[in-house]
C-alpha cells in the first residue's frame, strides 16, 4: 500500500480511538499554554499511544500520563519538550556539519527515512542492521570500497563484458551488497550522530554507538528503556502518522 494512503488510513484510526479515549477516560490533559498548537497536533497524529501496559518498560513511568484501555498513554507535555531537547541539539550539530545517520528499519517507516535521508544528502539504514558496522569499521570500510568499485563498473557498463551467466551473478552480488551498504556507500567516518526511528528494533545499533562515542537520539516508546539514548523522544514508534510528525520537524532543523 503506498505510504500516503497508509497515513490516511492512520489518521482516521487514531482520530476515532483519541475521540474515545476523551469522552471515556479523559486522560489526556493538553495544557493551554504557548505550545498547546504543537501538543494538539501531536495529539492529531497520534504520538500519545503507547503499548499494552502489560508490555512497558517502567523506566518510561516519568513520560506518561495514564492508561486507557489497556495502553499506556504518553503525557504530550513532556514529549514536547525531550523533542525540543533533542531538536536544538541536532540544530547546533547540523551547523557544525555534523553526519548524521538515520535508522529505520520496519515496514512503510523504511520509505520515510530514505527520503528524509536522501533528501538531506544524509546516510541511512533502512534494512537489518548489519553487527560491527560502528565497532568493526575498518572492515566496513573495505566492504564499502567493494561495492563502490562494483557500482562504478554498473554504470559505466562493464557489466555488458560478461557472459550472461556471468553477468546475472555479478548483478545479483550487486543487488545484495546495494541492500546491504547502499544507504552508507559515502560513508567513509564513523558519524556523529545516529536518529533511531524504533530503538526496541535496534538495540544493537544503539549499542554499537554508545561504545563507539556516538550520540543517539532515539524515538522511545513505553516498551524501552528512555535512558539507553542520550536524547530520548517518548512518543508512538509504531504509528506512521506519529513517525511523520516527528520526522517533518527533524527536516526543518536542516533547512
Amino acid at each position: 500500500m503506498p505510504i500516503k494512503k497508509i497515513i490516511k488510513k492512520e489518521k482516521k484510526a487514531v482520530k476515532k480511538v483519541t475521540e474515545k479515549i476523551i469522552k471515556k477516560d479523559n486522560v489526556v490533559d493538553i495544557k493551554e499554554n504557548e505550545n498547546e498548537r504543537e501538543i494538539k497536533a501531536m495529539f492529531k497524529a497520534g504520538l500519545h499511544f503507547g503499548h499494552r501496559s502489560s508490555k512497558w518498560n517502567p523506566h518510561i513511568k516519568p513520560y506518561l500520563q495514564g492508561i486507557s484501555n489497556n495502553v499506556h498513554i504518553f503525557d504530550l507535555n513532556k514529549t514536547y519538550e525531550k523533542l525540543q531537547e533533542a531538536l536544538n541539539f541536532l540544530k547546533e550539530q547540523v551547523k557544525e556539519k555534523k553526519t548524521v545517520l538515520f535508522i529505520g528499519t520496519r515496514g512503510p517507516e523504511r520509505e520515510l527515512v530514505k527520503k528524509l535521508a536522501t533528501d538531506l544528502e544524509m546516510p541511512y539504514v533502512v534494512n537489518k542492521w548489519i553487527g560491527g558496522t560502528f565497532t568493526n569499521f575498518e572492515e566496513v570500510t573495505k566492504r564499502l570500497k567493494g561495492f563502490s568499485e562494483l557500482q562504478n563498473k554498473k554504470k559505466g557498463g562493464e557489466f555488458d563484458n560478461y557472459t550472461k551467466k556471468e553477468r546475472l551473478h555479478i548483478e545479483k552480488e550487486y543487488e545484495k551488497m546495494l541492500i546491504k551498504w547502499g544507504g552508507i556507500k559515502d560513508l567513509d567516518r564513523l558519524p556523529d550522530i545516529i536518529f533511531v526511528v524504533n530503538a526496541h528494533h535496534n538495540k544493537l545499533a544503539i549499542k554499537e554507538a554508545k561504545s563507539t562515542g556516538i550520540s543517539v537520539i532515539a524515538i522511545i516508546d513505553t516498551n524501552v528503556d528512555p535512558n539507553t539514548v542520550d536524547y530520548p523522544i517518548p512518543a508512538n514508534d509504531d504509528a506512521i502518522t506519529s513517525i511523520a510528525y516527528i520526522l517533518d520537524k527533524v527536516k526543518k532543523v536542516f533547512k
